[in-house]
């Protein structure tokens, strides 16, 4: 019994050990950044929000194989702790995925302040190493 604890142990090393190797990681210099819209801007919903990138290419979810690529995630009223910055971005109505390589997004945000912040993720939902993060923004829709 006590080898299985050991190479259980020794399992749970290497793997600890691999996962940040594993990571996918990001072109040097690569930029993430929103197009037309900036901190403090007031605006009208429906809002369009074009995504910009810059030193690296959009692919879709799920290509793999495809280096200094990833597609857009935009964070509403949500940060990325840390931790979390090494596994998938949650899927939920403030984390949106656009996994086909969008580079685009119609918001119908109902009056009130926002932060907005985009976030590129490898194939598999994962931000790239070092992360690639736009300044979070303020914005104010009337």
């Amino acid at each position: 019994m006590s080898s299985v604890i050991r190479i259980c142990c020794l399992v749970t090393a290497m793997l600890c050990t691999l996962g940040p190797a594993l990571a996918t990681p990001s072109a040097p210099g690569a930029v993430v950044y929103f197009i037309g819209l900036k901190d403090g801007d007031t605006v009208k919903s429906p809002l369009v929000v074009r995504f910009g990138l810059s030193g690296m290419g959009i692919a879709p979810a799920g290509v793999e194989n495809q280096p200094n690529t990833g597609h857009h995630h935009l964070l509403i009223n949500a940060k990325l702790e840390d931790d979390e910055l090494k596994q998938p971005i949650p899927m939920d109505e403030n984390h949106l995925h656009y996994g086909k390589g969008q580079t685009e997004a119609v918001l119908n945000l109902p009056a009130g302040t926002y932060t907005l912040q985009l976030v590129l993720g490898d194939w598999t939902h994962v931000p790239h190493d070092p992360p690639v993060l736009s300044d979070r923004i303020t914005i104010k829709v009337e």
